[in-house]
């Protein structure tokens, strides 16, 4: 296909995002709004950011419109890659903008006045679970038999850590739980945050300096070696999955419960695999000190600074945003981003947790907006995978890492 003739996107590489972005541009063409032909390439996270950033594809032209992660959001604005969608919204903004929105939504894209992108997909991480196993009575009677209380779903990591061992069977291709250890610099810094975070931890000190040599963050690592290290507790492809692929092994059925978005628990209860009608979610559990806690980071549609279809890309955005194609990512099995879809009578009875997305997501937070934060992500990427990977004590992997973060 002739570039001169397509309009050319840079895709996430996960099948809901990839046939919604196929089915939203065919109702863009429908209503009239374009006689291009679409040009989409699914890429996984590490090659999507080479292509956009690396190798300057957005700044250079090379495409019109691309999928987003908010961790880059920053660092794109500093290298001039993104255009500023600010006068476009001015003339002709999505519908019910900006109050369509949470305002979680539309925080990290927005610097002063200008404006990066639109939100796509949403979800915060939480707990996914299997509700057969957790209601099952023979689990709940030999559960009790091995520890003497009864199976619930678990508020602490120490709970987490016993029913991921009670449900982990080989032989029957069930494991209690399962982590996103591969090491692309976002999977593995997420489950550190969010191990740090539950625990009471910060990644910085009060003056706003890097601060990750504390009893809080050895406790996590210690609890995250020991979970990664043990055969009886985690899948054993862990250091191999990203969060999509963690999320179709949950979906196959393999997994008990795990920790990860909530579009992957939608994504279950939505489609057709073994587990539909048997999913649940919750808060993720806490360590001593700590409590429940979330993690914010969402998927952006924005335009590259070196497009030459800015127009018809923004209204490509525009329409994505609207409330009919916001509702029809979500029933592909992302997660749709506007207040209308979280409510929609539809929406709640095909997935019938997505209620509580909004209350989730009240209490979610955000990773600190950088323009070097894949630096310290990458530090803290290292930190993680040299923790799982060698026997090294905990407090000198911290102190080597504080002093690479400082």
């Amino acid at each position: 296909m002739s570039r001169g003739s397509a309009f050319r996107i840079a895709v996430r590489k996960f099948g809901p995002f990839e046939s919604a972005i196929r089915k939203q541009w065919e109702s863009f063409q429908r209503a009239g709004e374009t006689d291009l032909a679409l040009e989409a390439e699914a890429l996984d996270v590490h090659p999507l950011y080479e292509a956009l950033f690396t190798r300057e594809g957005l700044r250079r032209g090379e495409w019109d419109a691309a999928f987003l992660n908010t961790d880059w959001i920053a660092a794109a604005r500093e290298q001039g890659a993104l255009a500023d969608l600010a006068p476009f919204l001015r003339a002709d903004p999505p519908e019910d903008f900006p109050n369509g929105w949470a305002p979680s939504l539309l925080r990290l894209q927005q610097f002063g006045d200008e404006v990066m992108g639109l939100p796509y997909h949403d979800g915060p991480e939480c707990l996914i679970y299997r509700t057969d196993l957790f209601g099952d009575n023979a689990e709940q009677d030999a559960y009790r038999r091995a520890y003497g209380k009864p199976l619930a779903v678990p508020r602490t990591w120490d709970e987490f850590r016993a029913a991921a061992t009670h449900f982990t069977r080989p032989a029957e291709g069930l494991y209690g739980t399962v982590f996103a250890a591969f090491p692309d610099g976002h999977n593995t810094v997420y489950d550190f945050c969010l191990q740090l975070w539950t625990r009471g931890g910060e990644l910085f000190d009060s003056a706003g300096r890097v601060s990750i040599d504390t009893g809080e963050a050895a406790a996590a690592l210690d609890f995250y070696r020991q979970m990664l290290n043990d055969p009886r507790a985690v899948h054993p492809n862990s250091r191999e999955f990203d969060s999509v692929k963690s999320g179709l092994a949950f979906a196959d059925g393999e997994i008990a419960m795990m920790v990860n978005w909530f579009g992957f628990a939608a994504m279950c209860e939505a489609g057709a695999g073994r587990i539909r009608g048997k999913v649940g979610i919750a808060p993720i559990p806490c360590g001593e000190g700590g409590r429940p806690v979330s993690l914010n980071v969402y998927w952006l549609l924005a335009i590259g600074s070196g497009s030459r279809r800015r127009e018809t890309a923004y209204r490509f955005l525009r329409h994505c945003a609207g409330a009919e194609m916001d509702k029809l990512l979500t029933l592909e099995g992302a997660i749709g981003c506007r207040k209308t879809t979280w409510s929609d009578a539809d929406v709640n009875r095909a997935i019938p947790f997505y209620r509580e997305l909004e209350s989730i997501h009240a209490g979610a937070r955000e990773l600190p907006r950088l323009e070097r934060w894949a630096e310290l992500a990458a530090v803290i990427d290292r930190l993680v995978l040299d923790t799982i990977n060698t026997s090294r004590p905990v407090r000198d992997l911290l102190a080597e890492a504080q002093r690479r973060a400082a």
